[in-house]
């Protein structure tokens, strides 16, 4: 885990994506060497001059060690692509992000999950059926994931959590930054039944151009996306073609012929996309009749002693970070990081001030 650093740094200058990335680890063997590499070393790697030029120019400005530092104090963990904890699914689509940073958690019943979409502008029957849909979802153990945009996506997230379901957000800014604000709290209850995700650092504001982008990330988490309601131009279109560019499926709810609202839906089915009329549809074309309910939130087994003593401890009952760190013996910086971590797993839940509780059916030993 000493490496993430690097793979922050490396994330923070401008113009080095995922080939890059790839030709600093393939040539270096490791990001740190990377990092402290000469001109010349860079251009034995096979960057480009445009590149090395602002890797040199601009590694100086940066204090790794305190973005690190940074990172954590706002409660955000970033994943690298080495990390186990990354999304298996978006690593494999052509333009993964190096770092995917998130506040809240994983767990293994998110690798099935669903992209849904829709207008900042639903009729009343695009808002029903997203409610519906989702519930359903939900009820058959789908994650849903959307964009905490107005709308149906708003609508979408606040469904599954009704429904009692795991949400993931992906945000156009960084993860500490929630647009719109209105969402705010919104987010925060996500945050404690999925997670807010970004590859943008955090401190960056939205911008116009920073949304396309990040629709990548919503269809590649996912094993398909569901578009409800979009007009002629929506953005959710957008998703539903970087979705098919992922060969993953695409679904849409048809409408009204008359309807602005579903004139990028219908045309969506007339393209090829699979018309939904109900959720045994979805289920059915993804083959997802039979998931197993006991992997979504079950049998998460402690891997080290840390984690043991933790959970050993929290089977009592929450506790604050502080009798954690007596009851263990352990430094706060390492029950930080681990808690950290079994957060993400989904092993415990943060219950707000830093006070912790097992998550059920985690394994205590």
């Amino acid at each position: 885990m000493s490496e993430v650093k690097y793979w922050v740094g490396f994330n923070l200058i401008p113009g080095i994506g995922r080939v890059r990335f790839s030709r600093l680890i393939e040539h270096f063997g490791d990001l740190k060497r990377a990092w402290e590499a000469e001109a010349a070393e860079l251009r034995a790697a096979g960057l480009d001059g445009k590149s090395i030029q602002m890797i040199v120019e601009t590694r100086p400005k940066f204090d790794l060690d305190a973005e690190m530092e940074r990172i954590e104090k706002l409660g955000v963990r970033a994943i690298p692509q080495d990390d186990p904890l990354f999304p298996r699914r978006l690593k494999e689509i052509y333009d993964s992000p190096p770092v995917l940073y998130a506040r809240g958690s994983f767990v293994p019943g998110d690798e099935w999950s669903l992209a849904v979409v829709g207008t900042r502008r639903p009729t009343m029957y695009g808002r029903e059926i997203a409610e519906r849909l989702t519930a359903d979802l939900v009820r058959h153990d789908i994650t849903i994931v959307s964009g905490l945009a107005r709308g149906i996506d708003t609508i979408v997230h606040r469904a599954a959590l009704s429904a009692g379901g795991r949400t993931v957000a992906v945000l156009a800014s960084g993860v500490d930054i929630i647009y719109p604000p209105e969402n705010r709290r919104l987010a925060e209850e996500i945050m404690q039944s999925g997670a807010l995700v970004s590859d943008y650092p955090p401190g960056t504001k939205p911008r116009a151009e920073h949304f396309p982008r990040r629709n990548r990330i919503m269809s590649g988490l996912a094993l398909g996306t569901l578009v409800i309601e979009a007009g002629e131009n929506s953005g959710a279109l957008i998703t539903a073609r970087m979705a098919l560019e992922q060969d993953r499926e695409v679904f849409a709810v048809p409408g009204s012929i008359l309807s602005p609202m579903s004139t990028g839906t219908n045309r969506l089915i007339r393209d090829g996309a699979k018309a939904v009329l109900g959720v045994e549809d979805i289920l059915e074309e993804l083959n997802l009749s039979t998931i197993p309910k006991q992997l979504a939130l079950t049998d998460l087994q402690p891997e080290d002693e840390t984690e043991s003593l933790i959970l050993r401890y929290l089977a009592q009952g929450p506790a604050h970070i502080d009798d954690l760190c007596r009851a263990c013996s352990l430094p706060v910086s390492i029950v930080s990081s681990t808690l950290t971590l079994m957060e993400l797993k989904g092993m415990v839940s943060q219950l707000g001030n830093m006070n912790y509780a097992a998550a059920k059916g985690t394994k205590v030993g």
